[in-house]
């Protein structure tokens, strides 16, 4: 991968904004080599720049201009009116970013969600589809994988941006679209958002990334990372980067199959890993405070749902009695998954093409044993109760729901992981 950039391209705080170009152009990474069969894992986030446009339907008055934006100091815009902020929205079709638009438009803001004109699981959604997903909100269509085409749907905006949320995240977790996707496009997000006046910047991460064994943590750890050396060399600009916890959708898998009297499976006793998980609304809910709550500035911001942490084994019980069920469980050894990474390790030496394969067993491995709480890094030990809480939905709730009407909207994507 590479990345070219014409310098007569910044006008607006050119010194700092090429400061800032040439520092990550240095720190990029270097190329991932990947297979033919590989990149059809990505084809989700792979396609044409074309020219953006807004969904005129709802296309509210900006009046900001970008020069104000330049001068503007880092509580400026929290003095501002709601309608009157402008927040760009990256990853905003993605499962999380469609609640944290919705929010944002509910409270008021002038949100900006930024979409391909294909968006959703495999391109699937079109732009009518994308436009009705979104209402009420400006919606402009542009590529975050290509930093020009962003940069000129951001200046035809024809206003200053003030926030800029990212919701971006890889959809399978493969090696090559999680730099993609996780780095790359995030981080032009923040190129283009800082090139016109925005002054903070609100990071859905993971909590996982406290113990980083996969390719996605380490892209995030590695905008994290950047994002905070940001904020220290430039006391106009912060951030507030979000660690949630597991979220609802990727704990209700077997619903429906245990539902139909099949046993809840889980990995050893049922008690290797543990989470808080947090609804999509609460979550959005949450990142929304980031926009203007000064408390949470340049803060790091784990974060979980109401209630103790529940291990899978919690979980399964959970279902069984609101099914009137015995509960019945299959518990397979973890040592299976050991086994399998260890021999697709092997195959990708002679195989390369089977990187990701080998990648997603290793995601799967991660989630069946590590909890999605806080990370001692002293003990090694995670804790529930540093873990804050957040929101009012429960899982119990959520598994009600699921039953009464199914997994219908709670797609995963190409992959299953949180």
């Amino acid at each position: 991968m590479s990345l070219s950039l014409s310098s007569n391209a910044f006008s607006i705080r050119p010194t700092k904004y090429e400061a800032l170009r040439r520092r990550f152009s240095s720190q990029f990474i270097s190329p991932i080599q990947v297979s033919s069969s590989t990149r059809a894992f990505s084809v989700s986030h792979v396609y044409s720049p074309s020219i953006f446009k807004f969904g005129r339907e709802r296309l509210n008055p900006i009046t900001a201009s970008a020069a104000a934006a330049a001068e503007t100091s880092p509580s400026s815009f929290r003095n501002k009116t709601p309608k009157d902020i402008n927040v760009l929205v990256v990853g905003s079709t993605g499962y999380i970013g469609k609640f944290v638009v919705r929010e944002l438009v509910k409270r008021g803001f002038n949100a900006i969600a930024v979409a391909r004109e294909r968006s959703g699981i495999r391109g699937r959604n079109s732009k009518d589809e994308t436009l009705n997903d979104l209402k009420e909100a400006n919606v402009c269509f542009s590529d975050v994988t290509d930093l020009e085409t962003l940069e000129k749907s951001v200046e035809g905006l024809g206003c200053d941006i003030d926030v800029v949320v990212s919701c971006l995240a890889s959809r399978s977790g493969g090696v090559k679209d999680s730099w993609k996707i996780d780095y790359e496009a995030t981080r032009n997000s923040l190129l283009a958002g800082r090139k016109f006046g925005a002054v903070h910047f609100v990071l859905l991460s993971a909590i996982c990334v406290q113990k980083p064994l996969l390719e996605f943590q380490r892209a995030k750890l590695k905008f994290e990372a950047e994002l905070v050396k940001e904020a220290e060399e430039d006391d106009k600009f912060t951030y507030s980067i979000v660690r949630p916890t597991a979220f609802f959708k990727s704990l209700g898998g077997q619903v429906e199959l245990v539902k139909d009297g099949k046993p809840y499976v889980m990995f050893g006793d049922g008690k290797l890993c543990a989470c808080k998980p947090i609804s999509e609304p609460d979550l959005a809910s949450f990142i929304a405070d980031c926009v203007l709550s000064e408390d949470k500035i340049n803060q790091i911001l784990p974060i979980g749902g109401p209630g103790k942490a529940l291990t899978p084994l919690e979980q399964g019980e959970i279902l069984f009695r609101l099914l009137g069920k015995e509960p019945k469980f299959l518990k397979v050894p973890i040592e299976i998954m050991d086994f399998a990474i260890g021999v697709l390790d092997f195959l990708v030496k002679i195989f390369p093409g089977l990187e990701d394969a080998a990648e997603f067993g290793k995601i799967g491995r991660y989630y069946a044993a590590e909890s999605m709480l806080i990370l001692d890094p002293e003990t090694g030990e995670y804790s529930s109760d540093q873990t804050p809480s957040y929101g009012k939905d429960t899982l119990e709730e959520f598994f009600e729901k699921v039953l009464r009407e199914g997994m219908a909207g709670q797609e995963l994507g190409e992959q299953t992981i949180i």
